[in-house]
């Protein structure tokens, strides 16, 4: 079960996992390229299943579009190009276009702090400037999860100001600005304030205005209005255990980092604006496709809304959405004048890896072979090898800790197979060597090697990726605590940040949180007064006073850092 803040987070960073059916061998050679696509989707345009809408582009044209499988389960209506999709995350591309088309009307800087625009906001001792906003390296706390650990969900409205709320009320940063990158919606939902705030209309209204009606845009909207009715939406989908489909949709009114709906077509007229430059001249393209870097100089993949990577020796401008059961992905190859859309209404539908397997198809006599290993979370996917031995395999399970935040990876090996435990998901692994490998479907992409103990060091976990960020683990082993012991966290504790309580318990020798929301959850000892949710990623360190008594405890998680939680007999209301 995903409990605690993940039950939000992962439906907006980790899709399901996903089985893509290709054509292979001499089959696939005598197929067309465009049946070779088809091919690609064979297994979502089976009766009875949500699907995808697939766009491929090329020299200013829509070379191939087509839908596969059903915009409306309920009522029997197919996918066509013409569908309207929830795109997610895609959507920043266009926060941030609006953004540089004020700055190039003069109203305002990329450089400016952003409290020049948000007063209210905490004065949390540096500068954070809209860059930094738009490149994930402001430090702040993504009010997603946010709004997950205070106890509420996104599965109910949520609006612009429940957003600005949990956003003003923390005390910290999960780091100096510039000297990290971590992936934030709060930075785009922020920027669409910006937007409001300087032009006087909504981000619904200024993108209309000055981008999705010059380029004949004319079915796309940014959907801020959670009643708002759509033509030819596609409702959006999640598979219920022991068959069928359960509805998951948004009803989240925050924009900014989401909530575009958009068609085949219409993505691409805005796809050719990075070519002809129709709106904001050629300096828009470039200013959007221009990487960001950290206060050392260091460059990022990420640039304003979209990543730029190299894809089998291509480079590749792209970047994905997810939210609900929506999922997206728009890929551009510059040099050869060819895009790829793929936008699907299915949470397990992979979109990502469908999109960058029809690049391939149409492309691939344009791209170096497959790499023989990865080497981080822009590299292409390697060609496998054999598991390793089924003893080897063992000797990599068992707990990982990062060291200072306590967080949590497990790996675990079941049925001849090895995974990577990520925010309470089991990730499927494939060896590229004895000792790394890369998960398998849409997940999330991450490169995972094993370095062995050696020298009184532990065995460690090296793992990258764009979502759950590059950092080393040690091997750690569980801690077994007495009811004795455990009864020194027992309690009450309040978070100003978050504006939430929780209580702790000892029940049949665990000790047990219990917060707004969701069932009682065990935890465990992973170090010395520190525990984990069993098989998540959120960590509790229990701070003490001089006399060994706890006072609260600090919570950590993949992406957010340092909530302090104080102890306190006092009750609060949430």
């Amino acid at each position: 079960m995903l409990t605690f803040a993940k039950r939000v987070a992962v439906r907006a960073i980790l899709p399901g996992a996903a089985v893509l059916i290709l054509a292979t061998g001499a089959g696939r050679a005598q197929q067309s390229p465009n049946e070779q696509a088809d091919s690609l989707f064979a297994d979502v345009a089976k009766s009875g299943s949500p699907g995808c809408a697939l766009g491929v582009f090329r020299d200013g044209k829509i070379v191939y579009q087509k839908g596969y499988g059903l915009a409306n389960v309920e009522n029997n209506v197919p996918i066509t190009p013409e569908t309207v999709f929830d795109v997610g995350s895609t959507s920043k591309q266009i926060t941030a276009a609006s953004i540089v088309l004020l700055e190039e009307q003069g109203k305002l800087s990329l450089n400016d702090d952003i409290r020049k625009y948000f007063p209210e906001l905490p004065d949390y001792g540096h500068i954070i400037t809209i860059a930094e906003i738009l490149h994930h390296t402001s430090g702040l706390r993504d009010y997603i999860a946010l709004i997950g650990l205070s106890g509420n969900s996104t599965d109910n409205v949520t609006t612009s100001d429940d957003a600005i709320a949990s956003i003003v009320r923390q005390k910290g940063l999960n780091f100096e600005p510039g000297t990290e990158w971590l992936y934030s919606n709060t930075g785009y939902f922020l920027a669409s304030e910006i937007v409001r705030r300087v032009s006087g209309k909504s981000l619904r209204e200024f993108a209309d205005e000055n981008i999705f009606q010059p380029l004949g845009m004319t079915h796309t909207v940014i959907r801020d209005d959670h009643t708002l009715l759509m033509p030819n939406r596609a409702l959006a989908y999640r598979p219920k255990e022991g068959g069928g489909y359960a509805l998951d949709v948004s009803y989240l009114e925050v924009v900014g980092g989401g909530s575009m709906h958009t068609t085949i077509g219409d993505l691409a007229r805005w796809d050719e604006n990075f070519y002809n430059g129709k709106v904001g001249g050629q300096r828009l393209g470039t200013e959007l496709t221009q990487r960001g870097a950290l206060n050392d100089g260091k460059p990022l993949d990420y640039a304003l809304g979209l990543m730029v990577e190299d894809f089998r020796g291509l480079r590749m401008i792209n970047h994905a959405g997810a939210w609900g059961g929506y999922r997206a992905e728009l890929i551009r190859f510059p040099e050869a004048h060819f895009s790829v859309a793929c936008l699907c209404n299915l949470g397990t539908a992979g979109a990502v890896q469908r999109a960058r397997a029809v690049a391939e198809v149409y492309l691939g006599g344009q791209m170096k072979p497959k790499a023989s290993k990865a080497s981080g979370h822009g590299a292409v996917a390697a060609e496998s090898v054999g598991l390793p031995a089924a003893d080897q395999l063992q000797s990599y399970v068992g707990i990982y800790r990062l060291a200072p935040s306590g967080v949590i990876f497990r790996v675990q090996v079941s049925g001849g197979k090895i995974y990577l435990v990520a925010l309470g998901v089991p990730i499927e692994l494939r060896a590229v060597s004895a000792n790394e490998f890369e998960t398998i479907g849409p997940v999330v992409e991450a490169h995972v090697t094993f370095t062995p103990a050696s020298n009184g060091t532990p065995q460690k976990l090296s793992v990258q990726s764009l979502h759950i960020g590059t950092a080393t683990y040690e091997q750690v082993s569980p801690l077994t605590l007495t009811p004795w012991d455990l009864a020194a966290y027992a309690g009450n504790y309040w978070s100003d940040e978050l504006e939430a309580k929780c209580k702790l318990t000892v029940e049949e020798g665990k000790l047990i949180l219990h917060t707004k929301g969701f069932p009682p959850i065990p935890l465990e000892a992973t170090a010395p007064d520190e525990f984990e949710i069993g098989e998540m990623s959120d960590v509790f360190q229990f701070r003490r006073s001089a006399d060994r008594k706890i006072t609260s405890f600090i919570l950590n998680s993949l992406r957010e850092r340092g909530f302090i939680y104080e102890r306190s007999e006092q009750q609060h209301a949430n």
